[in-house]
């Protein structure tokens, strides 16, 4: 098989994972190559024995090492392949999002085929980050095409904010920063607050100094289901960062609602996503460390709460802290399950890949147990469909969102 890139072996440990479906060929599992190999440029990527496993982005001083792109042998890899590639992308969102096709994720890296490219679309705004070296050096056409495809469907794009701040980059041999990507027809100097409308609730987006890409679209649906529990509840929404699970359950009719978080920043944000949709009278905003909160609670021995939500950051960031997490975890669904009243309600979620599924509700039973407490299962949830997971591609899956009656 002639093909114009050059080639390298991987081991057999590494031929299974791509035939399995996993895009990584780690460095350690790089046997020989070829013609000479330039960083970012494309590859084949063949088996021991010479079996052709697909083709993608080489990255000599990344530990990963091949980023598949294709298995393929009639992709050619051309700018056409890219383009096509967008679509497929942009379509999917505009299929499955219907209605909030304006607000979602664009792009999900490995599970749109775009290894460490993430896009967030807030209207007219797209905020990008890029952890790949092969994207890097084809940043431009990308955007073009992606500006093209967005037209396509009625969408013109005024901004493009890089967030690429990630220390992952300067594994990849790339630089971090951030800033507005220059292009014709694109403003240079935004002022990077954006309005959005999610489940009917108005959001202030920062999406130059907020977290991530200046807002969580994964909970987009999850919000909603926690909502329709809310009517009539006293609530408590724990780690509320710019309030959204709070903000949703006030406005669906809860009785009260009380919102935490330890950053000042994060509730004064939250305050104004309140006022802009009248809900400021409805919404208790208190600055603490919620671990310290819920103990404090126990305490008393009080049950002030009918409803309680967990929406923690990630405890863990690799598979060497999964442990900790772990408990972590334990502890903070213990102390909620303790303080609700028997009949109440727990929503719990974590949003770390390492954290799997499974470890997440082995998880849950001990924290049931701790608290003398049964779980009666509502619902169990992913992250929303614009966040799709690839099956075979276990880091694409990484939200889970349980909704429990206490019994």
């Amino acid at each position: 098989m002639e093909r114009p890139f050059p080639a390298i072996a991987v081991s057999d440990k590494a031929a299974r994972a791509l035939r399995g479906g996993h895009p990584w060929v780690y460095a350690g599992e790089v046997l020989t190559r070829g013609d000479p190999c330039p960083d970012g440029e494309i590859v084949d990527v063949f088996s021991a024995k010479g079996r052709w496993l697909g083709a993608g982005f080489y990255n000599s001083r990344s530990q990963i090492c091949v980023r598949v792109l294709s298995r393929s042998t009639n992709d050619r890899m051309d700018e056409a392949f890219f383009d096509r590639r967008i679509r497929y992308a942009v379509d999917y969102r505009r299929r499955v999002m219907g209605e909030d096709f304006s607000d979602c994720r664009l792009i999900f890296g490995e599970a749109d085929g775009f290894p460490g490219w993430t896009v967030d679309r807030f209207g007219d705004v797209l905020v990008s980050e890029v952890l790949c070296l092969g994207i890097e050096q084809r940043r431009d056409m990308l955007y073009a095409r992606l500006r093209e495809a967005l037209r396509a469907h009625g969408a013109e794009i005024r901004v493009i904010y890089e967030r690429n701040e990630s220390a992952i980059r300067s594994k990849e041999g790339l630089s971090c920063g951030k800033g507005a990507y220059a292009a014709p027809g694109l403003e240079t100097d935004p002022d990077g607050h954006v309005e959005i409308c999610e489940n009917g609730i108005f959001y202030d987006v920062d999406y130059i100094n907020g977290q991530k890409t200046g807002f969580f679209l994964d909970q987009k649906y999850n919000r909603a289901a926690a909502a329709r529990l809310a009517p009539g509840m006293r609530v408590l929404d724990c780690f509320t960062h710019t309030g959204a699970f709070a903000l949703n359950c006030a406005a669906a009719g809860a009785a009260g609602v009380t919102a935490v978080d330890v950053s000042a920043d994060a509730l004064s944000r939250a305050e104004k996503n309140a006022r802009r949709n009248g809900l400021d009278g409805r919404i208790e905003f208190v600055q603490a460390d919620v671990f310290d909160y819920l103990t404090a609670l126990a305490k008393n021995r009080e049950k002030p709460f009918d409803y309680i939500i967990l929406d923690p950051p990630a405890f863990t960031k690799s598979g060497a802290t999964v442990e900790a997490a772990r408990r972590g975890y334990r502890e903070i669904n213990r102390r909620a399950m303790q303080l609700l009243p028997r009949g109440g309600y727990l929503a719990t979620c974590s949003c770390s890949h390492f954290m799997t599924d499974e470890l997440f509700r082995a998880m849950l039973a001990d924290a049931a147990g701790d608290a003398s407490a049964s779980l009666r299962q509502i619902e169990n949830r992913r992250q929303s469909p614009d966040h799709p997971i690839l099956w075979g591609v276990p880091e694409t899956e990484y939200l889970k969102f349980y909704l429990f009656q206490v019994v």
